[in-house]
Order: structure tokens, then sequence, then C-alpha cells
């Protein structure tokens, strides 16, 4: 096959986006696959610039909002550039996160240019990207998620409604960019406040104490339950990119029978939002056992050991195999449209 792999883009997500293209490039090449880097502001990448890009890796703190507005400005949406390159490949491998790539515009874009490509289609991967409505539709689906409220709200309105502690994060942003944890009506406006830096919709949800516990979906089947153990309490920025930050366990260590529960949660989440060949659903398990939904990532994180290739490991799929698998199904699902 001929791939373009585009990633890079202009979200909070660019440094994880380039770190997953830096996996997947190499393990469709090996393979035997013509496989063409693209990132999405500046085009198609030389082979010294590729070898440069992506070899950056992840800092501890995602890219400055001047640095990506900079970006914005500058640089020229690839899929629209004559020479990118893009046009006549068999599948696009959408290895972007956040923004543009993640939330159905770019989705929409191929789709119009009768492209394939990975993922999710346009109204799913924006779905998802929208907590709000993702929890929205996990409820009328039966998909257990914790209460929330909209910003703006009062601090008398979560006291009543949620309680203490809530988690105040943007509602459509990924790697827990903007999100903090508020333990006391003192300090929910400047949570707010931070959340609204990159969205301006922001959610308030009450805080699920417990264990962090996820799902990969592989063309319409469960993966392996994995579980995240953070020092912090909570799997934010630096404990998802930086070595040592957490402690990620496959299998989980969780009796089968609650496993085969959340894989069936974990299911239904994903087909509640309509997602396509493969997704990673999130959740968290109280003490008393019950499971609550956090969100859907519509492409989740696809370095060799982000939480989907660990999960597909566990269940007999190498990286390689596992992203070439991704292709063939991007193509079969054009055909079907």
């Amino acid at each position: 096959m001929k791939i373009a792999v585009l990633f890079g883009g202009t979200s909070q997500e660019r440094d994880v986006s380039i770190a997953s293209a830096a996996q997947i490039i190499p393990a469709l090449r090996e393979l035997g696959h013509d496989v063409i880097a693209v990132d999405s502001v500046t085009g198609r990448l030389t082979a010294e610039a590729e070898k440069k890009m992506l070899t950056s890796g992840v800092g501890p703190e995602p890219p400055s909002t001047t640095a990506l507005a900079t970006m914005r400005e500058s640089g020229a949406l690839a899929l629209t550039r004559s020479d990118s390159d893009i046009h006549d490949v068999d599948v696009v491998f959408l290895a972007l996160h956040g923004g543009a790539g993640e939330d159905g515009r770019f989705q929409a874009v191929l789709d119009l240019a009768g492209m394939a490509y990975t993922g999710s289609n346009h109204i799913a991967s924006a779905t998802a990207m929208d907590k709000d409505l993702s929890k929205r539709l996990f409820r009328a689906a039966g998909v257990p998620t914790a209460d929330w409220l909209m910003a703006p709200v009062l601090a008398h309105d979560v006291s009543e409604t949620l309680g203490w502690p809530v988690v105040v994060k943007p509602n459509k942003q990924g790697s827990t960019v903007g999100l903090t944890i508020v333990r006391n009506a003192e300090a929910l406006a400047e949570a707010v406040q931070v959340a609204e830096r990159y969205d301006d919709e922001v959610m308030v949800e009450r805080f699920v104490p417990g264990r962090e516990l996820t799902v990969g979906i592989l063309e319409g089947e469960a993966l392996p339950v994995g579980e995240i153990i953070t020092k912090a309490g909570i799997f934010d920025y630096q404990a998802k990119y930086q070595k040592g930050g957490a402690q990620e366990i496959f299998p989980a260590n969780l009796p089968e029978a609650s496993a085969a529960e959340l894989q069936r949660l974990a299911l239904r989440a994903h087909d509640a939002l309509k997602l396509g060949v493969y997704s990673r659903i999130d959740f968290r398990m109280d003490p008393r056992g019950q499971f609550w939904c956090l969100e859907a990532n519509s492409l989740p994180g696809m370095t060799s050991n982000s939480l989907l290739p660990q999960a597909a490991r566990v269940a007999g799929i190498e990286f390689p195999k596992l992203v070439e698998r991704i292709c063939r199904a991007a193509l079969l699902a054009k055909r079907s449209r």
C-alpha cells in the first residue's frame, strides 16, 4: 500500500502526534509499504526534516499557545497543497491528536476528497471530542458516567449537585490539558479560567476516586483491559508522556467477570458514539467496584508503548501488524461507504 501518515497539527497534542508518527512510519515501512510523512501544517517532509522531527520526543509540557498560534498563521493545510503528494495514496493514516485532527474537520475534508483514512468518520470524531455530548450518549446507552455541569456554574450549584472534589476541564481537549482537580469552592473560579485557555466550553464533573482503567476497541472487539497507576493519582500530561510518570499494567488485575463487564461497557460506549475501526475508552472504578466512563478517544495515542498498542500486544497483535491492520480496515470501510 501507499500510505500517507498525517501528523503534527496545531493542537496542544502536537508533540504527542509527532511521537505517534515516529513509531507508525517505520513500522509500516518494515512491512514493505510505501510511506510518506506529512505534517498537516507544512506538508510532506524531506528525509532530513523527517529524521529531525520524528526524533524530537515529547516534552514535559505541551507546546505554548503562542507557538501554536504562529504555526496556524504561517502554515497551510497540507491536504490542500498541490505538492503534498497526499492525493494519490491508498490510505491516509491519521496520527493526529486533538484539535482539527480529532474533532472531525480533517475527516470531513478527506470524505469530500473521497479518500480512505484511519479512525472514525467526521460525525463520530466530533461527537467523541465533545465530552458533554459524549456523556449524554453514554447515559442513553446505559453506560454509567459521573454527573457533570457545564460552566458558567456557581460554587453553590456544584456543592448541591456534584459535591467536592470535582474535575474542571476543557470540554473539547485531550491529554488532560487544562484539567484541574478542585477540592473546594474557593478554587473553582481559577480552575475554570485555566480550562478556558484551551476551550470556550468548560465541564465541571464529579471526581470519581479509585482505579484508572482503559479498554481498546479494534474492529468490533474489546482488547484486554489495562490499568494506569500514577504517583499523583491522576493520569495527567506529564504522567502520560514522561518516563516513569505512570505504571501501565496489561492485563489489569481484575476478576474475570469484572474485566468482561468493563469490556462490554467499552463496546457499548464505542457503539453509542458510532466510532470506527478502533478507539480507546477510559474508565474509573470506584472503591465499591462501580465502573464510570470518563471519555472515548477516537484517535488514541499510537506510539509502540501507548495504551492501545500495549493492549493489542497482550492480545497477540504486535505493533507493525496492528497499524497495518488498521490501514487495511480503513480501505474496506471506504469501499463500503
